[in-house]
């Protein structure tokens, strides 16, 4: 196992989610997409735009766009202590990170530890959950999805290649993605079953841990465990019962991502992007989603 992983020193255990956490990932709205839900809902795909129309996220122009930098920089400390302050005025313990003002005027976006980001109004008084869509000027426009794709492209650009079970493309790489993945899942072994389809297509396969109960915890820790992680991994998903000494893992750093970027269901599958592209796809419609075609 490399020396390189963290040993687990969670703040908050998925499985034990303040009452703030709860009723933010019991409210998320979501259209059910082919995968498998830890909760009521899944959350593998994403919504749709007013009246069915799509979200076009191209039409957002460039001075709109936050990159990441601008996110840290555009943070308004003000709204920030507020919103902290309010948080704890009704016994809720949670790290803000940063409110970053959107286009709407008094609308703060907002990234907290542990916690899917969420709109906030400049006094930081109340938490808003969806969608806020642009209108009157061409197509609708999912102000936050540029926004959301920033928050996920550095947070899973940040994690060390070390901690992921990958499966490379094969041939030149067109594209790269995440899934968070369970062993017992029926969709996520459906994913698994076409790696060799997704891989010749030119698709890297980068797994993270996102076990959808605390009876699966073991078994993916266990996996991660192996000295052989991706034989671990193919005979995971076959049903096979796989055995391994303890050791420093990550799985609950990637159950905490998962938490932060609101992932409720498995396989949750992003682009390199930061774009959640859905849970299960057949192989030839994950590459267009992809963009390996």
């Amino acid at each position: 196992m490399p020396s390189s992983l963290s040993k687990n020193t969670p703040a908050r255990h998925r499985f034990s989610r303040s009452a703030l956490s709860r009723c933010m990932m019991g409210a998320l709205l979501v259209i059910i997409a082919a995968g498998c839900s830890n909760n009521a809902a899944d959350a593998t795909s994403n919504t749709s735009v007013v009246g069915g129309a799509e979200t076009n996220v191209s039409q957002v122009s460039s001075a709109k766009k936050v990159s990441a930098a601008t996110v840290a920089a555009d943070s308004d400390p003000a709204v920030v202590e507020a919103l902290q302050a309010n948080l704890k005025a009704s016994g809720i313990e949670e790290t803000i990170v940063s409110a970053v003002p959107t286009e709407m005027d008094g609308m703060y976006w907002v990234t907290a530890e542990g916690l899917p980001s969420f709109f906030t109004d400049k006094s930081g008084k109340h938490i808003i959950q969806g969608q806020i869509i642009a209108v009157g000027d061409g197509a609708p426009v999912d102000i936050s999805a540029s926004l959301v794709a920033n928050t996920a492209k550095e947070a899973l650009s940040a994690v060390d290649k070390k901690e992921m079970i990958i499966y490379p493309a094969k041939g030149e790489t067109k594209s790269v993605i995440y899934a968070f993945t369970d062993a017992d899942c029926g969709y996520c072994r459906k994913l698994h079953e076409e790696m060799a389809d997704i891989n010749a297509r030119g698709i890297e396969v980068r797994y993270l841990a996102w076990p959808r109960s605390q009876e699966s915890v073991p078994k993916m820790e266990a996996i991660w465990c192996s000295q052989d992680r991706r034989a671990a991994m193919d005979q995971a998903k076959m049903g096979a019962n796989i055995q391994a000494p303890s050791c420093a893992n990550p799985v609950q750093e990637h159950m905490a991502l998962g938490a932060r970027l609101g992932v409720r269901g498995t396989p949750a599958v992003f682009t390199e992007a930061g774009q959640q592209i859905g849970g299960y796809l057949p192989a030839a419609e994950l590459a267009q989603a992809a963009g390996a075609n």
